[in-house]
């Protein structure tokens, strides 16, 4: 009866373990499928020129991309829904301005150019989403995390006034 039991026990371990290592997969390749990429611009100064030229605002994402919270959920509920990338597509310009703990997550030259607007635009508060103009004016600023919902208001306000 005790080998039975022990058969039974391993052979019901065995069948949870390789079942659970299914799930995760599928639950990754899942995750990978639905990731939406957006167009981000790689420098401060393509932004502004691709701004000008497509007579868009610049949209500023102030985030510390290996710490912040609040930024990783704005990462998540906002930035990667198709709603966001149709507006995004259609309405603005994108820049990253990742400020991470970890230095080796963002290229030497990037993260001088992240610091740097960091000082200029006295950013304090992450995350923080500024709009700009094609020369690089703050024409609107929301700090902090808040509701995704309350983010489009905001978007659609600057981009009517443009």
């Amino acid at each position: 009866m005790n080998k039975f039991l022990g058969f039974f026990i391993a052979s019901f371990l065995i069948f949870q373990v390789s079942f659970s290592q299914e799930i995760a997969e599928n639950t990754i390749e899942v995750e990978a499928a639905e990731k939406i990429e957006l167009s981000w611009v790689p420098t401060y100064k393509e932004a502004l020129k691709k701004a000008k030229k497509e007579k868009k605002p610049v949209l500023i994402y102030f985030t510390g991309s290996d710490w912040c919270g609040p930024c990783k959920i704005l990462d998540d509920k906002l930035f990667h829904t198709e709603k966001f990338k149709s507006l995004s597509d259609k309405d603005l310009v994108l820049l990253e301005v990742d400020i991470p703990r970890r230095k080796d997550l963002v290229a030497p030259a990037k993260m001088k150019e992240n610091l740097y607007l960091q000082k200029k635009y006295k950013v304090k508060a992450f995350p923080t989403l500024m709009m700009v103009n094609h020369r690089g004016k703050k024409i609107a600023v929301k700090k902090g995390y808040i509701m995704t919902e309350y983010y489009y208001p905001f978007f659609q306000s600057v981009i009517n006034r443009y």
